[in-house]
């Protein structure tokens, strides 16, 4: 497992701009938090994620590079090698740096998108137990069925990086 050297994250609320819904809940960006090893850091990441109950559908990859949302379940993104800038919350969102280490835990609805990265950059991808991912592109229709969706996900119960007793439980059921 790696070692979680920052449990003080930052949090960041993006409003609807009327194709990307984003969410009343914070996105939740942990910095430099883990201490991976350099071996094999995306099974450290999994294995971190399973570990604190958000082992479902885990995936290897990066992040696509056009704008995106999931309005059926919470996501999380941990950046195991590499470096990428991301926009979060829609064209009118804000960009991130992002570096291994790196964990950004994004409620459903939350727009995203990998707007460069170097040739190494990898994530691993997990979401807590629930609905199935779909990939949502921001249209009128789709925002509308989102509006509809995103309420009634149901909140996770830990924190990917933490645990049960971890910020995101906090931050999110307020």
């Amino acid at each position: 497992m790696p070692i979680v050297k920052n449990t003080k994250p930052a949090t960041f609320i993006f409003e609807d701009d009327g194709l990307t819904p984003n969410n009343v809940l914070p996105l939740v960006i942990y910095k430099r938090a883990l201490d991976l090893d350099s071996g094999a850091p995306e099974r450290t990441i999994e294995e971190l994620f399973g570990a604190n109950g958000w082992g479902q559908d885990i995936w290897r990859n990066g992040i696509y590079d056009y704008l995106h949302y999931h309005a059926t379940v919470h996501e999380v993104l941990g950046i195991a090698r590499g470096h990428g800038r991301v926009r979060f919350g829609g064209d009118a969102g804000r960009e991130f740096e992002l570096d291994a280490g790196d964990v950004a835990i994004l409620p459903a609805g939350t727009g995203h998108q990998c707007l460069r990265s170097t040739d190494d950059f990898s994530v691993v991808g997990a979401y807590p137990p629930g609905a199935k991912m779909q990939v949502t592109r921001p249209t009128p229709e789709n925002h509308a069925a989102a509006l509809k969706t995103i309420p009634v996900v149901k909140l996770p119960d830990s924190d990917p990086v933490a645990g049960r007793d971890g910020p995101l439980v906090k931050l999110w059921r307020g």
